[in-house]
């Protein structure tokens, strides 16, 4: 997988590759996928939600330029993989997932894998998590309509933020945005899909 589906399609950040080879994808799908857990493409994890294909994963991840030292937020745990790998790298993860079956399974399955630096919240991502902020970096894992206002607000000057951006109907594109002077300069990577980022309304 680390061979064929990043490193071949450009993926060289040293700390992702690492990571992605270190972290039993297959612990993180559904039993009967298990066989399909390191294929070229995103699988069901039930609730209507997905775990991302490797390479997005992968891509998302380099593109915040981690560091070892970092605080990073991300919005839409999932299985936790995505949580687990930024685990590998940085300091402390702080996950939140809407959904609360998958937000307790995830806490759980992490828990049980040793991952002792993430700490996971059942919420509504769009508020982020004030408290603990300001992050280095947030990676969100679901397509918004706009970046939400909390989640600019808690990523530090300098910090990196990637996320699908788009209308609900229409292309949704990956995001990269770094805060420069307490405003956000954005950048359009390219076309994705992603499940709706959706809200507690």
């Amino acid at each position: 997988m680390v061979k064929t589906q990043l490193q071949d399609r450009g993926i060289k950040d040293p700390q992702t590759l690492y990571s992605m080879l270190n972290i039993p994808r297959h612990k993180f799908v559904p039993q009967n996928l298990v066989a399909h857990a390191y294929s070229d493409g995103a699988l069901p994890i039930g609730n209507g939600q997905t775990i991302s294909q490797p390479y997005m994963v992968a891509f998302m991840t380099e593109t915040l330029k981690l560091k070892w030292t970092d605080k990073v937020l991300e919005i839409g745990t999932g299985s936790g993989y995505q949580a687990a790998v930024l685990g590998k790298i940085v300091d402390a993860v702080f996950t939140i997932e809407i959904i609360e079956d998958l937000a307790l399974s995830a806490k759980s399955r992490l828990k049980h894998l040793g991952y002792d630096n993430i700490t996971v919240k059942w919420g509504d991502g769009y508020h982020g998590w004030p408290e603990k902020a300001p992050f280095d970096a947030i990676m969100v894992t679901a397509g918004a309509k706009s970046i939400p206002q909390p989640l600019v607000d808690q990523l530090k000057e300098g910090g990196h933020m990637v996320i699908p951006v788009g209308p609900s109907n229409n292309v949704t594109y990956l995001v990269k945005a770094t805060k420069k002077k307490n405003r956000l300069v954005t950048e359009k990577l390219f076309p994705v899909r992603f499940v709706p980022f959706t809200r507690n309304e």
